[in-house]
């Protein structure tokens, strides 16, 4: 005879049902299993079939102690993934960007998206945003050039102005013609003339009186510059004076000849060349101060009767168009091995020209672009203009950017404390966006402490690839690739002649 053993089919009772209810169905379960178990021991399978149903029951909550599967006493084996597949069962979070108002420069690398940058877009709206002011560095080859001029090329879309200042290398030529603007060369040989002691067009908020201060300011702080860069030292106290009486001399005659012309730096250097003119023209002809001007006098005779000669001691064969999309200004053919003396003179000149030109606050908005600027850290009295420079950018409305090969170089103004590293720092300090593309080994450290880099942003920065940098924007970090279309790529192309077949011509 087959005894039939009574099975159950699991399901749960509802949560209503009283604890003793369910104690009595648990306790019918267990001993229908005994009896059957003892009827037929051999047996070990049960058919739904085989008997009567007896529906058993189980906790709502589940089961308590250790059987109940909860606790966090389960133990798993250590498993290894790469990041790229960990990635899909955890979301890794990335900065989100700095929103799409602005100038496009490429892919985001960690939000997979596109970076869009624009320092008067973002000014005002940006926490700890507080001025235009670019910094780019990166070692040759790395893609830094391509980054300046294709942000050149694409403010122009949104109806900025970009000027170059001083072009060493003569690179932004081409960029300037292909989009319309003009560019000025100057060099032995070349007819380019500029008077960097032109009087720029007065704007209508300013009155005569002002703007003559205004300009006499400038005029000084220039003559000031180059001088200092001849001597290399500061000027001395009877310096400092002659030099105001020379240029107030000069400045008198101009405008009592008949075309009423600007002063020119020949005029400056002949009256400090002259000591009993000088001092008559002090009031005091015991004062010596002509004897006292001397030095001052050989420093300013290098750009009237140098090797800089008839550049910047003549009236201006150029006109500043404040309409055209892009000016450059050609100083290629100033440079040379060893000393750069000579070119540093010639940038100054060139951009003290072109940057009173921007004096006008009405001007709109504009891009003053100082590319190679590694090679005025050296230069006190450049420094100390360009701090002048970026300390206007706001009021002006203009975002200047400085492109320098190494963070490094910013050491090379001074040493610790002194008034040349100052300098250099307060430019660093007042450049909200720092661009950092790939640093060799050698200069991470002192990247890493000028910029303030945590360890991942230094590893970073020392293993980024070409067109690949470290955007550093009011605090706010982000890697991304910069992306030229093909026609900015034939443009920009500066491997022409690297690349070119030997004995071939170099083509873009």
């Amino acid at each position: 005879m087959t005894v039939r053993r009574a099975t159950a089919s699991p399901v749960f009772t509802p949560a209503t049902e009283s604890r003793a209810a369910r104690r009595t169905a648990r306790g019918q379960l267990a001993r229908a299993t005994r009896r059957a178990h003892r009827a037929d021991p051999d047996r070990t399978a049960a058919d739904p079939a085989d008997g009567p149903e007896l529906t058993p029951t189980y906790p709502a909550g589940g089961r308590r102690g250790s059987g109940s599967a909860r606790g966090g006493h389960l133990k798993l084996p250590a498993h290894r993934v790469t990041t790229a597949v960990a990635c899909g069962a955890y979301p890794f979070l990335a900065e989100g960007g700095l929103g799409s108002e602005g100038i496009y420069i490429g892919r985001d690398v960690h939000a997979e998206g596109a970076f869009c940058f624009d320092p008067f877009a973002l000014y005002g709206r940006l926490d700890g945003f507080t001025n235009p002011n670019v910094l780019l560095a990166g070692v040759i080859g790395m893609g830094k050039s391509a980054l300046a001029k294709s942000l050149a090329v694409r403010a122009t879309s949104f109806g900025y102005r970009v000027y170059v200042p001083c072009d060493p290398k003569g690179e932004w030529s081409t960029v300037a013609a292909a989009l319309g603007g003009t560019t000025i060369a100057l060099g032995p040989g070349l007819p380019g003339r500029l008077n960097p002691l032109d009087a720029p067009t007065r704007p209508a908020s300013v009155s005569e009186g002002d703007w003559a201060a205004e300009v006499r300011k400038r005029r000084l702080l220039l003559l000031g510059s180059l001088a200092r860069t001849v001597l290399r030292r500061d000027l001395l106290p009877m310096e400092h004076t002659a030099l105001d009486v020379a240029l107030d001399h000069a400045n008198a005659a101009a405008e009592a000849a008949a075309d009423n012309r600007p002063p020119l730096l020949g005029d400056v250097a002949r009256v400090l060349g002259s000591p009993a003119l000088l001092d008559r023209a002090y009031g005091d002809l015991e004062s010596r101060l002509g004897v006292a001007a001397e030095n001052l006098a050989h420093a300013l005779r290098r750009l009237v009767a140098g090797d800089l000669a008839g550049l910047f001691d003549a009236e201006s064969t150029a006109r500043f168009d404040p309409d055209a999309p892009m000016l450059s200004i050609d100083l290629s053919r100033l440079g040379g091995a060893g000393d750069d003396t000579a070119l540093v003179l010639a940038m100054t000149c060139a951009s003290a020209w072109m940057e009173s030109a921007l004096a006008d606050p009405a001007g709109g908005r504009r891009w003053v672009i100082y590319d190679e600027a590694w090679r005025v850290m050296r230069h006190i009295a450049l420094l100390d203009r360009m701090q002048s420079q970026w300390k206007l950018s706001r009021g002006l409305g203009i975002a200047n950017l400085m492109v320098i090969h190494r963070l490094s170089d910013l050491l090379t103004a001074g040493d610790a404390g002194s008034r040349g590293r100052a300098l250099a720092e307060g430019l660093l300090a007042d450049c909200s966006t720092r661009i950092i593309y790939r640093q060799e080994s050698d200069q991470l450290a002192a990247a890493a402490g000028l910029l303030g880099l945590t360890g991942i942003e230094t590893q970073a920065v020392s293993a980024l690839t070409k067109g690949r940098g470290l955007w550093k924007v009011a605090g706010r970090s982000f890697i991304t690739q910069h992306l030229l279309h093909p026609h900015e790529l034939r443009l920009f192309d500066t491997d022409a002649r690297m690349l070119a077949p030997p004995g071939g011509s170099a083509t873009a």
